[in-house]
């Protein structure tokens, strides 16, 4: 785990007590703080579907997403390979060094593939299911708008690279139609505004993966969190902290699955109907009361009521009769893209990084963020392996701009560094961890960027 940069909580340990009645013994009834206020911009209108429509191809996204990168690639080809020449596949001389950009596809015999479905030999594998699909058998094919071509080298791995990365190769084609590879672009850091210099700490609180209505969870730790969010635990020292927290975003995993609705829907008796939709009505007043208190942004996760392909649309008015009629309560997209005080946001619930596991050797996933950064888009696998709206005439998941902060909900832990780019980009990536498994709420310090993460822990148990 990357610690540079991360702020220390306070000096010395809180009890319990000191969480619920503060240091002295004594509730602070005289002590009254006005939250900070910041300027908030929701720039989410890229992954918002205005017009719904299930006939495209996908392959049209493929080419959106060609398009829009080649100019930014071609561009990097002339800065970092002068006077190398830049081809398309068919047009491609044998024995001459030269450049070609095009979408990256990784052929893998693991792969899931809906034809396994009729396969009456298939192996323990694919009954048992799979975690990751890499092999080392995997190879790499590069496709442009005119042909495709198989890529061969030292100079690339196939290993990191994932279905769906537009890159640039240099090298040579030899007689046999393969492409010798030495070397690789990827799109790199984009274009960064500059970071507002401010006078004074604000922060911006994330989680994800509250996790309500999962049995092995902590519903205490939830409660926890709403109220320290909320200004009612702790002493002198957390409020004024808290008190500097101007917005929360919960990126996904609100619920442990969609089940309860889907079984509320075929129940007869109210009173079943009721326990099923507990986890649902949970939610609703957990968020009025962070509401209530403070702006919360809401994302859709995997395990969310909401549309399943990516972008996920907000989540339904109805699902939240009492959060909504709080006007602090946005629902947003996911991905989501936003900027607090001139600071830019840019996340997702996890499901990009999530697929990038499945296919890539990678196992460090803020390596797989960083990749994401790189690569210049939030979710390349889509629509390969990780399903994704057909889009016909745009790619929403380009990284157009770099934002000052790139997070990922929904991680198996806490990590985070910065990224600095070639032209003085800086790039805080953060995996927010599920807050059902590892009660950790992420603060990031809008002045500086620095990230300090707060556990909470409900357990009454002596040994801790």
């Amino acid at each position: 785990m990357a610690r540079e940069g991360l702020e220390g909580p306070p000096e010395g340990g809180m009890s319990i007590d000191d969480m619920v009645l503060g240091p002295d013994g004594a509730g602070d009834e005289n002590m009254c703080l006005e939250r900070a206020s910041a300027k908030y911009v929701c720039k989410d209108d890229r992954f918002r579907l205005q017009k719904k429509s299930y006939d495209n191809q996908y392959a049209q996204l493929y080419y959106c997403r060609l398009l829009r990168m080649q100019p930014g690639l071609t561009k990097r080809i002339q800065k970092e390979w002068p006077g190398t020449r830049v081809c398309k596949i068919l047009d491609l001389p044998e024995n001459q060094e030269v450049a070609v950009v095009g979408t990256i596809y990784k052929e893998m015999k693991l792969k899931p593939s809906i034809l396994q479905e009729y396969n009456k030999d298939r192996g323990i594998e694919t009954l048992t299911g799979h975690t990751s699909f890499v092999s080392d058998d995997d190879s790499l094919v590069l496709e442009d708008e005119s042909a495709r071509m198989a890529l061969k080298g030292n100079a690339i791995a196939a290993g990191p690279l994932v279905t769906g990365v537009v890159a640039a190769v240099r090298g040579v084609s030899s007689a046999n139609g393969d492409f010798q590879v030495k070397d690789v672009l990827h799109a790199g850091l984009q274009p960064q505004q500059s970071l507002p210099q401010a006078s004074e700490d604000k922060y911006v609180a994330l989680v994800s993966g509250l996790s309500m209505g999962d049995e092995g969870g902590e519903t205490a730790s939830v409660a926890l969190l709403v109220d320290y969010l909320a200004g009612l635990l702790g002493g002198p020292q957390e409020h004024e902290q808290v008190a500097k927290i101007v917005r929360t975003v919960i990126a996904g995993g609100l619920l442990r699955s969609v089940e309860p609705i889907l079984q509320a829907a075929s129940m007869a008796k109210q009173r079943q109907q009721a326990a099923a939709l507990a986890p649902i009505k949970e939610m609703d007043i957990a968020l009025t009361q962070l509401a209530g208190a403070m702006d919360v942004d809401v994302m859709a996760g995997s395990t969310d009521p909401a549309n399943h392909a990516l972008p996920q649309q907000p989540l339904h008015s109805c699902l939240l009769p009492g959060a909504v009629s709080f006007p602090t309560l946005h629902r947003v997209t996911n991905p989501h893209e936003f900027e607090v005080d001139g600071v830019s946001f840019l996340g997702t619930s996890g499901q990009n990084v999530e697929d990038i596991d499945r296919y890539s050797t990678d196992e460090d996933r803020l390596r797989m963020l960083e990749h994401v950064l790189e690569w210049g888009h939030l979710a390349p696998t889509a629509p390969d392996t990780l399903t994704a709206y057909s889009f016909s005439d745009k790619d929403p998941f380009v990284i157009e701009r770099a934002p000052h902060v790139l997070f990922a909900g929904n991680q198996p832990s806490f990590q985070s560094k910065v990224v600095e780019g070639q032209d003085g980009q800086k790039v805080r990536l953060i995996c927010v961890p599920k807050f059902s498994s590892t009660g950790v709420l992420v603060l990031v310090n809008l002045r500086t960027l620095n990230v300090q993460p707060i556990t909470f822990d409900a357990r009454l148990d002596s040994s801790i």
